[in-house]
């Protein structure tokens, strides 16, 4: 079905028909019936794919990656779709814009997008609110939906103040969502990958590992981290993860690398690309961070992810979970089932 009329949807602007066609599924599932018809389609029911990752009990392993949602406006209608888990954001403290339009660019030779939204988004206020309604008004089948808030700095705030915005950004969202993630990975926002040294980084994450108890409750902590880093940097990750005792770590963030695209006259285009191309590198991130950590912290494998293979892949590479973006856009809902059937029938 979706592959029938992606012809259509790919002849508009990405950003403006992710709009479009986010705001009908809100419609068709406000129609008597629309949010059955969604799981009747695209949803698998089994017990078989519960998985328990960082103490949070996930109805399957097949997540939605922040960037998708990043206001908190489709969560429902997401998981009709089939995803055991929901990545909102990223979130910042103060609402902002992002980045001058065009911002996001297809290259479907190479089944990838170019961005450079910018953290464009509503602010933690609004999203903490949504959140806690769909909370409140979630149908019976979508109860115990594992949400995650994935949290960065607002544009205008120097690195050396970061932390206080992780920080607000934790607070604001603690009592809605049920783990974090720390975003110093996207290219997007100037100066924003620095904070992945380890100094900077050390600080943010036991900043917020101080923080992390509110009647007796904590959040499990990720973070985010970026495809580019050399295995010298990938051996602090794993010293960092260890030494902040965070939960664990998802890998990988979008890329500013350009070789081999066929798609030439976008490989001088700024911006983190992400999907195909992406692929293999981002498996091998997983294996090297898996074996260099002796399996000590659970990964949730993100990056190029189009096939159920692409997903066993990174599960074999030692991901406790995926996550979907470009590859969800390209290949449509029907990739989540193929994956949960995948991994059923292994």
């Amino acid at each position: 079905m979706y592959q029938l009329i992606k012809p259509l949807l790919f002849r508009f602007d990405p950003e403006n028909i992710h709009y479009f066609v986010t705001r009908n599924l809100k419609r068709f599932n406000r129609f008597p019936g629309g949010s059955k018809v969604s799981r009747l389609i695209w949803d698998i029911q089994d017990t078989r794919l519960e998985k328990e990752v960082f103490g949070l009990k996930f109805k399957n392993p097949v997540g939605l990656a922040a960037g998708f949602d990043k206001n908190a406006e489709v969560i429902g209608e997401m998981a009709d779709l089939g995803f055991g888990f929901i990545e909102v954001g990223t979130v910042t403290p103060l609402p902002q814009p992002g980045n001058i339009k065009p911002r996001m660019f297809r290259l479907p030779a190479d089944k990838a997008l170019i961005n450079r939204m910018g953290f464009n988004n509503m602010g933690a206020d609004v999203v903490a609110e949504r959140i806690a309604a769909y909370r409140r008004n979630a149908k019976p089948l979508q109860k115990g939906l594992i949400i995650g808030g994935n949290i960065g700095k607002n544009k205008v705030t120097p690195n050396e103040e970061a932390v206080n915005d992780y920080i607000k950004c934790f607070d604001r969202l603690f009592d809605v969502v049920d783990y974090f993630v720390v975003n110093v990975s996207s290219p997007n926002t100037p100066g924003l990958r620095a904070l992945q040294e380890k100094e900077p980084l050390m600080n943010i994450l036991n900043t917020l590992q101080q923080r992390n108890s509110k009647n007796g409750i904590s959040r499990p902590i990720l973070l985010k981290i970026a495809p580019d880093l050399t295995h010298e940097q990938l051996d602090d990750i794993v010293d960092i993860v260890i030494q902040t005792k965070i939960a664990g770590l998802i890998a990988t963030n979008t890329t500013v690398v350009r070789e081999g695209l066929r798609s030439a006259k976008y490989t001088e285009e700024q911006g983190g690309l992400s999907g195909k191309p992406l692929t293999e590198h981002s498996t091998e991130v997983i294996r090297y961070l898996s074996q260099r950590s002796k399996g000590a912290f659970p990964i949730i494998g993100v990056g190029g992810i189009h096939s159920a293979q692409d997903a066993m892949d990174k599960l074999k590479a030692g991901a406790s979970l995926v996550q979907l973006y470009t590859g969800f856009i390209y290949e449509g809902p029907g990739l989540i089932s193929r994956i949960n059937k995948k991994i059923l029938s292994a």
